[in-house]
């Protein structure tokens, strides 16, 4: 099916919300007290995962009040699919990531594969620690990779989100709040 406008609308439009925009910026809010408490004297790289953690990122960066540097890394197993495939590596951080703490920030914790990967590399680079922060942990049995992320603010049902960072084929990142897709359109 060719994905459209008036698709998307429509996904949007029949799709439940799961938390509103005020509920999302709060739990980022706790996230960034937690986060705070662990990392304030460490001196830490954000590591944004692109292109989901964008949105959460700079939110969560908003409400941290401590000295930090920020970086990308590029890896998906997505790309605009609904479903993960191989690894594609696309941008390495521009910072050298050796001897520093490293908080990996993404907006989903899935299936594990994709954050378990950087969290690899990361310490293939000498961290001195890696840490891992996600807007939502999706609740199901299926985790192959990372069983579970250091942070994370909010918690969603096996059910395909979008919303905040998190998109539906390729849209929808900049809804803000996050809801689930109709079974038909998953």
């Amino acid at each position: 099916m060719k994905i459209t406008p008036q698709l998307v609308e429509n996904v949007y439009d029949k799709a439940d919300c799961l938390y509103t925009h005020e509920q999302v910026d709060t739990a980022i809010t706790q996230l960034a007290d937690q986060i705070t408490q662990t990392l304030h004297d460490t001196n830490p790289i954000i590591l944004c995962v692109m292109t989901g953690g964008v949105v959460v990122a700079s939110e969560l960066l908003l409400k941290l009040h401590f000295p930090l540097q920020l970086d990308y890394i590029h890896a998906t197993r997505y790309g605009d699919e609904t479903s993960g495939n191989e690894l594609k590596w696309l941008v390495s951080p521009r910072q050298p990531l050796g001897g520093r703490n490293v908080l990996v920030v993404d907006d989903i914790l899935d299936e594990g594969y994709t954050l378990q990967a950087i969290i690899k590399y990361c310490k293939s680079c000498g961290v001195a620690d890696v840490k891992s922060a996600v807007l939502v942990d999706k609740q199901h049995d299926r985790r192959g990779g990372l069983a579970a992320a250091d942070f994370y603010a909010l918690k969603v049902p096996d059910r395909y989100v979008f919303g905040f960072g998190m998109d539906y084929k390729g849209y929808l990142r900049n809804v803000p709040g996050i809801y689930a897709a109709q079974k038909e359109h998953e």
